[in-house]
């Protein structure tokens, strides 16, 4: 299914080779034999809307701006009809500066804290379930042709993941098309990178599909439905208030997706089954990601 043209058709996707990204380390292998190995960096980036500042997280490093944006729009900190008139990235100090119109009061907000249940573990500021009840996410129709052909594709996309584990990726897709895929090292990241690529282009969300390397946990479900993405997707496996979340909200969850296989837990209505599991192969060993690593 995956070709090297519709592989190189993403609009963003990882360049594990990037500077600052990894770095080689050395150490002793199973038998004692000297051995060196790609590792993945992670430093400290600040936030401040205007002139407050709002959160420190770990992150890898690269886009920066997007990770500030989305994070800021999914904590409802930055409405989508709001101005920002400049992203400010300072590499040396590790801080980005959103500054727009708006007067920055969010000191209640700032002292509610929930910690998820992220591998890098990420902050949500104020009630998890805020916004949820005004959601109406749209009926879209998802082919199943479609989703044998994302998960073939991004499997094998050269990425961070690949060159160096511990790591976690999120795919924005559209059809059978993967448009951005961003890495980081907790999957709440990646999606803030999504959600901020979204925002800072104007993208819709309506007709989009988000596939996570992550679980499908109940903060993974609630900001795939307030971005109003209608289905989520991953090759791992679900958390049982995730699954009650996405029902609530009228969300598509597809999870376990390997090879042929994917169960869906919730929204399984808009599924058309359109493929032949059975004329699906089965993944290269090579491009499979280990499940201790989701």
């Amino acid at each position: 299914m995956a070709t090297q043209d519709n592989i190189s058709g993403y609009l963003i996707a990882p360049v594990p080779g990037a500077p600052r990204l990894t770095r080689a380390v050395d150490g002793v292998d199973h038998d004692g034999k000297p051995t060196t190995i790609s590792v993945v960096e992670e430093r400290p980036l600040t936030i401040f809307l205007n002139g407050q500042e709002i959160v420190t997280a770990m992150t890898i490093g690269d886009y920066p701006e997007y990770l500030a944006l989305g994070f800021l729009r999914n904590q409802g900190m930055l409405r989508a009809d709001e101005t920002v008139h400049r992203v400010e990235y300072d590499e040396d100090l590790d801080t980005v500066v959103v500054r727009t119109d708006g007067q920055t009061t969010f000191e209640e907000k700032l002292k509610k804290k929930t910690r998820t249940s992220g591998c890098a573990v990420g902050t949500v500021f104020g009630d998890m379930m805020e916004g949820l009840e005004k959601v109406t996410l749209p009926d879209i129709q998802v082919r199943t042709s479609d989703l044998y052909a994302l998960a073939s594709i991004i499997n094998r996309t050269p990425s961070l993941y690949l060159e160096a584990g511990a790591i976690h990726g999120t795919v924005l897709c559209q059809g059978d098309r993967p448009l951005v895929y961003m890495e980081d090292v907790g999957r709440h990241n990646a999606v803030d990178k999504i959600a901020g690529w979204m925002f800072s282009e104007g993208v819709g969300p309506g007709d989009k599909t988000l596939y996570t390397t992550g679980r499908l946990t109940s903060e993974m479900v609630i900001k795939t439905a307030l971005m109003g993405i209608p289905v989520l997707a991953s090759r791992s496996g679900f958390t049982a208030w995730g699954v009650e979340i996405a029902r609530q909200v009228g969300l598509t969850l597809i999870g376990r997706m390997r090879g042929r296989r994917f169960v869906c837990l919730a929204g399984e209505e808009r599924l058309l089954r359109d493929a032949d599991p059975d004329a699906v192969p089965d993944e290269d060993r090579k491009h499979r990601r280990k499940g201790g690593m989701e």
